[in-house]
């Protein structure tokens, strides 16, 4: 489970931002947030299953998920798939000459094993700064490792899967991810929690990705079963789901095309062409159900329809084995109550035993509003904002910061008016138009 994510240096953060997971002490007078929403992995720690984070265009709420989805894959890749030669893929801070010359910061706590750790480092686009690895027990912090450039501090106790290891490490690649590759126990456990973490564009630019992602998850006829499931209780009329598979063929592409060609196409092309069709049901004149009608996916379903296809398998999947699930704009192209229905689902004792999490990035402020719904959906400490200052660097706050909010306080229209910050600030469009 994530517990805290700080970056800093990186995108449109300047200075070191801090994300929690970590419940505050602010209770809700809604007995069910607090019991549903909060789970325990320790005697000291309770952390959240939900977060939402709100802000204006271009505040900085995708470069947080851009951030996290960062470390994410350096953590898993650089010993893999980075060459002596590489640079590594960090942006830093552009519109500031202090950052110039700074490394990025990324620094992740979370629970795993029983354990909290505490992982980050420090990185340039020419090599890892520095990086360091500590891990808490009875409220003490242990060092399990350190480094500086080329320098190591290892715990010869605590940390044995490490030693010898100082050598084979790039210096444009993660100890971690190296001691990994040569089967260290704690590490190669702190790379497969990285790998776990899923982090999702919900703007439809990666759908072709999620598509073939969750063809993949079909194959396991449980998660196919609660997909289909999932989507019918969201009421999209969709009774079932088929998958055919079949190979590339010359049948498959336009008859224009020369037949040299084609045969060089379907050479090159090893995948098997997916086909998805959705079952609705069929009536006749007087109203009784006859049969099903097939439709195609992509050719006959809505925007949305496709959407929640492509994201059901990895909500589920998520949720049955403890994930953590960042979405940026989450409510892109879905209804509210859908929206509302997903976080809920994340939100429960009933659907989410395991407490999986959902970090999710969006500007529905109807999820801010109890009344639409019946009751709150979120607590002060699940609520975030991205805003970003004259200078253009990204502030990173969360609602329960603000001591003068009343359990009634109507949150969305205080929100929309300003009074947390985290808007847009529109210009005078009157003289918009030019007369010349």
């Amino acid at each position: 489970m994530l517990i805290e994510f700080q970056v800093g240096n990186f995108l449109s953060f300047k200075e070191i931002v801090t994300f929690s997971m970590v419940a505050s002490e602010i209770n809700s007078q809604e007995e069910e947030l607090n019991d549903n929403h909060v789970f325990s992995v320790n005697e000291e720690v309770k952390l959240l299953k939900t977060t939402a984070i709100y802000g204006a265009n271009a505040s900085g709420k995708s470069n947080l998920a851009k951030a996290f989805g960062f470390m994410r894959n350096f953590v898993i890749n650089s010993s893999k798939e980075m060459q002596f030669t590489d640079n590594i893929p960090v942006e830093p801070f552009r519109l500031s000459t202090e950052t110039e010359n700074k490394p990025s910061f990324f620094q992740a706590t979370f629970y795993l094993n029983k354990r909290i750790y505490k992982y980050g480092f420090k990185v340039s686009q020419d090599k890892v700064v520095k990086e360091w690895l500590f891990f808490q027990s009875n409220i003490k912090e242990y060092q399990l490792f350190q480094r500086d450039g080329n320098k190591f501090k290892i715990n010869k106790k605590s940390f044995q899967e490490g030693l010898n290891l100082e050598e084979k490490t790039k210096h444009n690649s993660l100890f971690v991810s190296v001691v990994a590759q040569f089967n260290g126990k704690i590490s190669a456990e702190i790379i497969k929690w990285f790998a776990s973490c899923q982090v999702i564009s919900g703007s439809g630019i990666h759908d072709d990705f999620y598509k073939k992602v969750t063809l993949k998850l079909f194959e396991s006829p449980l998660i196919k079963k609660d997909s289909i499931k999932l989507i019918k209780n969201l009421d999209l009329s969709i009774q079932d789901i088929n998958i055919t598979k079949e190979k590339l063929s010359s049948e498959n592409l336009p008859s224009s095309i020369p037949d040299e060609l084609k045969s060089m196409i379907i050479r090159s092309y090893s995948d098997e062409l997916s086909s998805i069709q959705t079952s609705h049901e069929k009536y006749n004149e007087n109203g009784e159900r006859i049969g099903f009608e097939k439709f195609d996916l992509e050719k006959n379903e809505s925007e949305g329809t496709k959407k929640l296809f492509y994201f059901s398998a990895l909500l589920l999947t998520a949720l049955r084995y403890s994930q953590v699930l960042i979405i940026d704009e989450l409510d892109a192209k879905l209804h509210p109550i859908i929206t509302h229905k997903i976080i809920e689902l994340f939100n429960s004792k009933k659907y989410n035993p395991k407490s999986a999490q959902l970090i999710f990035m969006t500007h529905d402020t109807n999820l801010l509003n109890p009344n639409l719904f019946g009751s709150r959906l979120l607590r002060r400490d699940q609520i975030w904002f991205t805003e970003k200052n004259q200078q253009g660097a990204t502030d990173l706050y969360s609602l329960a910061e603000y001591d003068d909010i009343a359990e009634d306080d109507p949150l969305e229209a205080d929100y929309i008016r300003g009074r947390y910050g985290a808007i847009p600030f529109i210009g005078n469009f009157k003289n918009l138009l030019s007369n010349d």
